[in-house]
């Protein structure tokens, strides 16, 4: 069988399959000229392959209470849990993989044609030492923060969260611009106005607890906008920030689509802790509402805290900030960074919002 390099999504197997160096007509997705894979010839990816596919174990091996919700098709899971192909249909992913593996396909049919699931997903004594969450769940870490210990908590495996940090290593070179917003007057702000309040005044914020600065950035105009929320006939001074010197962030934008076939990488660990780490992403760009309280920042904090604290020792840590993804602006996304002295602002035009469209659904309760 033959597909491309185009009919690949991961990176790690994408480089694979174009440093192989062969070109011809994709017969998958019809793609000319392109780096192609031919499983008849090629067989460079079976060992990733099979190392990935042996972290699941057939339904009829798993525990008797291990949660029908949890099993799934490893066609299935090639894309919604590893996103590897791209825009291929079940039957080319399935002809694909078993094409790859053959003597894995040959020696346990039942890992591709019947139902798989995880054994380590419910295992308790798996969890508690590699889970981000040692009860995994969420909603008990919170709890714990908020209501428990606000400083210390069990909750969390620091090593696991650490370790996985470490693959979402993301570089940006001096020169970078970003952008910060504040609402203002149609006269706007100087240029030291728009950098972070000092700490005396800085308020609790997704990244930062209160008294400590943080600033907050993001990628282009239009998501700082919407990140400062104004209204209509609102102005918003907009101010320009340039890096001042090569930085390194944690992405958590990626955070839940490190590539499994990176060699260090434990498959299993990284598979049961795929959810938490989506959820703080979604839980680091969710916009308060006004009724909110502070204390939702909490989690956010806490793991922001343990992210610059990392390295502590060197000028600006290992992590200068986070990365994570806007939800007032589709395909935006924000860096907080722990060191406000590390961008400058070199210039700050005034917006006026003339006008707002709503978008609205049903409240479900």
């Amino acid at each position: 069988m033959i597909f491309c390099s185009y009919c690949i999504n991961d990176r790690e197997i994408r480089a694979m399959v174009e440093g192989l160096k062969n070109s011809g007509n994709c017969t998958q997705c019809g793609a000319t000229n392109a780096s192609i894979y031919d499983t008849d010839i090629n067989s460079v990816l079976t060992t990733v392959f099979e190392n990935l596919f042996n972290i699941y174990t057939p339904a009829t091996m798993l525990p008797v209470d291990y949660p029908r919700t949890e099993i799934t098709m490893l066609k299935d899971e090639m894309q919604t849990t590893w996103k590897i192909f791209n825009n291929l249909d079940d039957r080319q992913i399935y002809e694909i993989i078993t094409s790859i593996c053959p003597d894995l396909y040959h020696d346990s049919p039942e890992l591709f044609d019947g139902p798989i699931g995880i054994s380590e997903l419910y295992d308790p004594v798996y969890i508690e030492k590699h889970s981000v969450l040692k009860t995994n769940y969420w909603e008990n870490f919170v709890s714990e923060l908020i209501r428990v210990n606000r400083f210390h908590t069990n909750h969390i495996n620091l090593l696991i969260l650490e370790k996985i940090c470490s693959y979402t290593r993301k570089k940006y070179e001096k020169g970078t611009i970003f952008y910060r917003g504040r609402i203002s007057s149609s006269s706007g702000y100087n240029l030291e106005e728009m950098s972070a309040p000092p700490s005396e005044k800085s308020s609790a914020g997704r990244a930062n607890s209160q008294g400590i600065s943080c600033l907050y950035l993001a990628n282009d105009v239009e998501t700082t906008i919407h990140e400062v929320r104004a209204g209509a006939f609102d102005y918003v001074a907009v101010g320009k920030f340039e890096l001042q010197k090569d930085i390194v962030i944690v992405d958590l934008n990626n955070i839940d689509k490190i590539s499994p076939f990176i060699e260090t990488l434990d498959s299993v660990e990284y598979a049961i802790n795929k959810e938490h780490l989506n959820k703080l992403n979604r839980e680091m760009g969710k916009a308060l509402r006004r009724s909110d309280s502070v204390l939702d920042y909490v989690p956010t904090q806490y793991v922001s805290d343990f992210i610059k604290s990392v390295n502590i020792e060197e000028e600006y840590g290992k992590y200068a900030g986070i990365e994570y993804n806007s939800t007032m602006k589709k395909k935006g996304y924000n860096l907080a960074i722990f060191y406000p002295e590390l961008f400058e602002c070199i210039g700050v035009d005034i917006y006026y919002v003339d006008s707002l469209l709503y978008a609205t659904k049903p409240a479900l309760f």
